[in-house]
């Protein structure tokens, strides 16, 4: 069995293990003179604590992968497909089916879409009693037809009434069962509220690695293996995360990270109907839901102004605005502006807010760190306004100013 191991003739309860250990991992406990560690719940195997014992007590055990021997009998790409309370997938579905059919290009597999969808049991019922592609309503067959287009080789749909209310514990369980079963090689989730507590529920129970927040998906030409790439020590730099030995490699990624694949009604596809374990029994009941009062999400923004510390002053962020009303488009901000108190959180656009996907993006006094390219990687064009001819932001743009952007904006402004 693999973990944390105190050898208890060894250890002397001297403590030392404890104060390396910043997790509370680990405890010295027992009457005065026969004190002994004993490794807590919160132990994350860091090995601090290990190097720390001057008597060499304490070991990690690390057990066999348990599917290593198996890696060959695991193959295809699949995409969890969230859908909106009006049964509709969520864009970033659209967007990893797009990326994983480049994925599965390059391994020669297959890309399946996972869509679990709300029913009556009636509905259920009657979706169970058909072959698989005609159950349900014409629209629930439009939604598996629309992500065959995007890319997707089958749709693997299970029509219940437990997946209402976005039960995580629930949709765990059926994407489990399926997992076990069929045995894909990677499973990819959208970095919503709902799929970054989703990922980790599927991620515990199949013993598998998963990477969050990833901003790069590639296939290594020599291992096949995903690599995951996503920022890390507070976005200062990127790193390259890969599972070797377990499986599926899972990963979420933000929406508008990758540009959705235009639909190619030609493409032809398989539509599988499975069922729900009736033993799978949803612990929480939705009472209702209350609306945020950020309703202007600046997500699908088409054209998006993004202001930096470059502006100087709250004052100036008017013209901004002003520019990008005129634009017909939305005003976002980086992480500095929200933390002082001049424009809302959900306007933050970045790693740590909200990844953006526009047609236009038009920076101004914006220096471009790794953590805010990383939210603007899927505009199609960037224009970069800033004083400084070096900034990281112009590496990223495909039209570079450099300049004051406060007057850069009102000269646009005063044209438009």
């Amino acid at each position: 069995m693999s973990g944390l191991v105190v050898d208890f003739e060894k250890c002397i309860g001297c403590a030392r293990c404890v104060r390396a250990c910043g997790n509370a991992g680990i405890e010295v406990e027992g009457p005065r003179g026969a004190r002994k560690a004993r490794v807590t719940d919160d132990c994350i195997l860091c090995g601090a604590c290990v190097d720390a014992c001057p008597v060499d007590a304490l070991s990690i055990e690390r057990g066999d992968a348990p599917c290593a021997q198996d890696l060959g009998a695991y193959r295809d790409y699949w995409v969890f497909v969230q859908v909106d309370e009006d049964g509709r997938p969520l864009d970033v579905a659209f967007e990893l089916v797009g990326k994983a059919r480049g994925l599965a290009d390059e391994r020669g597999c297959r890309v399946v879409a996972l869509l679990a969808e709300s029913a009556s049991e009636d509905e259920a019922t009657e979706a169970g009693s058909l072959p698989a592609g005609i159950a349900g309503v014409e629209g629930r067959r439009d939604t598996a037809e629309l992500l065959i287009a995007a890319g997707a080789d089958e749709v693997i749909r299970c029509r219940d009434a437990r997946f209402a209310g976005l039960d995580a514990e629930v949709h765990a369980e059926w994407i489990c069962a399926l997992v076990r079963e069929r045995k894909p090689e990677a499973l990819l989730y959208g970095a919503t509220v709902f799929g970054r507590e989703l990922a980790p529920a599927v991620a515990v129970r199949l013993q598998t690695g998963l990477t969050a927040d990833c901003t790069v998906l590639e296939v290594d030409p020599k291992t096949g293996l995903l690599q995951q790439t996503r920022p890390a020590f507070g976005g200062n730099l990127m790193a390259t995360i890969v599972c070797p030995a377990h499986r599926p490699q899972m990963a979420t990624v933000r929406p508008g990270i990758f540009a959705a694949p235009e639909p190619d009604s030609t493409r032809s596809g398989s539509v599988s109907d499975v069922s729900l374990d009736p033993s799978v029994r949803p612990r929480v009941r939705l009472l209702g839901v209350e609306r945020s009062s950020a309703a202007d999400s600046i997500t699908d923004a088409d054209v998006l102004v993004v202001v930096g510390r470059g502006m100087g002053s709250k004052k100036n962020l008017g013209i901004a605005r002003e520019l990008a009303e005129a634009l017909g488009g939305k005003l976002g901000c980086t992480r500095p502006i929200v933390e002082a108190g001049w424009c809302e959180p959900w306007q933050q656009v970045g790693q740590t807010g909200v990844s953006v996907a526009p047609r236009l993006l038009i920076s101004l006094g914006v220096s471009g760190a790794i953590q805010h390219v990383a939210g603007i990687s899927g505009a199609q064009t960037i224009i970069a306004v800033n004083e400084d001819p070096d900034a990281p932001i112009f590496a990223s743009a495909q039209y570079k100013v450099v300049g004051d952007c406060v007057k850069v904006a009102e000269e646009l402004l005063a044209r438009l």
